[in-house]
């Protein structure tokens, strides 16, 4: 699961856990066995599987317990140390001291998700509250949290004051993104992607994902339809032939018609 494709560099391996020592062996082999350009530490995520093992968003609420875990893959590892976080477990703002605690450790760059470990992912990302801890730190910060739309990127910026911006679901189904993020930032309105491109990065896609997992994996790819045809006129009638296709030729043919209704 840690191997690096040579396509997929500069790349940041995200690690997750509670115990310093694992957390500093592992990124240790890690970087001995397959050196990723950086390293990100999970202390963010909301999931009950993860935080009820004091994982992810659980480390906010044990501050010491998450300097220690930074400052031991410090010490073993030679490259960034980046850390992902949340506002705060259910205060928002615990995000402000919790990421000094964090710079003082010595991470190199942390990313604030504008959401409390208790909303999920409900309500609206708080971008004035991720620019609070940009104020209270002086290492990088990036702003994370409903910049699902290239043109959203630039009042995340300004709202945050953030060095940069973190996209995740906004991905989803929209690899073009990064291409429409790049225009809107360079005064350009963004690109507009035709069905004919979509298709075509589709079935790159689709090819690459075959390549890496083997024939056997096409059900595994069906996730990814959803979001690529999520909303487009006419889509919704093929949804399931898109979702029980049972070769590549049978899911090419779904696509190309699925593409003339819209």
């Amino acid at each position: 699961m840690t191997q690096i494709h040579p396509a997929e560099r500069p790349l940041v391996q995200q690690l997750f856990g509670s115990d310093p020592a694992t957390m500093a062996r592992a990124a240790a082999i890690i970087e001995a066995e397959h050196h990723p350009e950086g390293f990100d530490i999970n202390m963010g995520c909301p999931v009950y599987k993860i935080v009820h093992n004091f994982n992810g968003a659980a480390l906010m609420k044990e501050p010491e317990l998450a300097a220690k875990i930074v400052r031991e893959m410090k010490k073993v590892i030679s490259v960034p140390l980046s850390v992902k976080i949340r506002l705060g477990w259910s205060e928002k703002t615990d995000c402000v001291e919790f990421a000094k605690v964090l710079e003082d450790a010595g991470a190199n760059l942390i990313t604030v998700h504008g959401r409390t470990k208790c909303q999920g992912y409900s309500g609206k990302a708080d971008w004035e509250m991720i620019g609070c801890v940009k104020q209270a730190v002086s290492i990088p910060v990036l702003c994370n949290g409903d910049v699902h739309r290239a043109e959203l990127v630039q009042d995340a910026l300004k709202i945050s004051g953030c060095d940069g911006v973190l996209i995740a679901r906004g991905a989803l189904g929209n690899p073009w993104i990064f291409a429409q993020i790049n225009d809107v930032l360079s005064g350009k309105s963004p690109r507009e992607i035709s069905m004919d491109e979509r298709l075509r990065v589709v079935s790159r896609h689709l090819d690459l994902h075959l390549e890496q997992y083997g024939d056997r994996a096409l059900p595994t790819f069906r996730k990814h339809l959803s979001w690529y045809f999520k909303g487009l006129p006419g889509a919704k009638k093929y949804r399931e032939a898109l979702h029980t296709a049972p070769t590549r030729e049978t899911l090419d043919s779904v696509m190309t018609l699925c593409a003339s209704a819209s």
